[in-house]
C-alpha cells in the first residue's frame, strides 16, 4: 500500500493558506479520482482518508493541528500496518521559491514542525517527502505570518497544486528515484 499524507491545519480559517498546500495536493488527487473523503478516528486522533481506485493508495489529511500531525499518522499506521517507506509526506517549504518541488528519499525535518512530528511519532526518517515551494519569507518578515497567509494574485496556485499532484502520482507509479529525477530539476512556474 502507498500512503500519501498531505499536511495542513484543519478548519476553514486555514484552508487557503500556504501552510495547507499539502492538503490541497491530496484534495486534488482525491477529486481527480472522484473518490470521497471519509472521516476516521484512530486512538483519538482525527483524520480524513480516501482510497484511490487502485485499492492500493491511501490519501490522508491529519485533522490534528500541524505540529501534532504525527499523532494521527502513527495511529493510522498502527491500525493499518503500512510500511513507513511507502509513505509520501507532502509539506510546504518556504525555503524553496514558489512552485519549486523537492522530493527526497528520507532525511531530517528541515525545520518543518508537522514533518518533525511525523518523524518522531513513527521513529523513522526513512520516508519519502515532497516539499512544495510556497515562496520565500521576505526579509524582516515572520515565518509564521508568512505560512499562515494566503497566496498572492500573481501566484499560480492551481499550477502549483497540479505539479504537486503529478509528482505524487509519479512516486506512486514509478517510485522515488524516477520522481526525484523528473521533478527536482524542473524550473519554477
Amino acid at each position: 500500500m502507498h500512503v500519501v499524507v498531505g499536511l495542513g491545519n484543519p478548519g476553514p480559517r486555514y484552508a487557503a493558506t500556504r501552510h495547507n498546500i499539502g492538503f490541497a495536493v491530496v484534495d486534488q488527487l482525491a477529486a481527480a479520482a472522484s473518490v470521497p473523503w471519509r472521516s476516521r478516528s484512530s486512538s483519538g486522533a482525527e483524520s480524513q482518508t480516501a482510497l484511490l481506485d487502485d485499492g492500493e493508495t491511501l490519501l490522508v489529511k491529519p485533522h490534528t493541528y500541524m505540529n501534532r500531525s504525527g499523532v494521527a499518522v502513527s495511529s493510522l499506521q498502527r491500525e493499518l500496518g503500512f510500511d513507513t517507506g511507502h509513505v509520501l509526506v507532502v509539506v510546504d517549504d518556504f525555503n524553496l521559491e514558489f512552485s519549486r518541488l523537492r522530493l527526497r528519499r528520507g532525511g531530517g525535518d528541515g525545520g518543518h514542525n508537522g514533518l518533525a512530528s511525523i518523524l518522531e511519532e513513527l521513529d523513522s526518517g526513512e520516508m519519502p517527502r515532497l516539499r512544495v515551494g510556497i515562496g520565500r519569507v521576505l526579509a524582516g518578515g515572520e515565518d509564521i505570518d508568512f505560512v499562515l497567509s494566503e497566496f498572492g494574485p500573481g501566484e499560480d496556485v492551481d499550477g502549483l497544486i497540479h505539479r504537486g499532484c503529478e509528482a505524487a502520482e509519479c512516486w506512486i507509479r514509478e517510485g522515488i528515484e524516477v520522481a526525484m529525477n523528473r521533478f527536482n530539476c524542473q524550473p519554477s512556474l
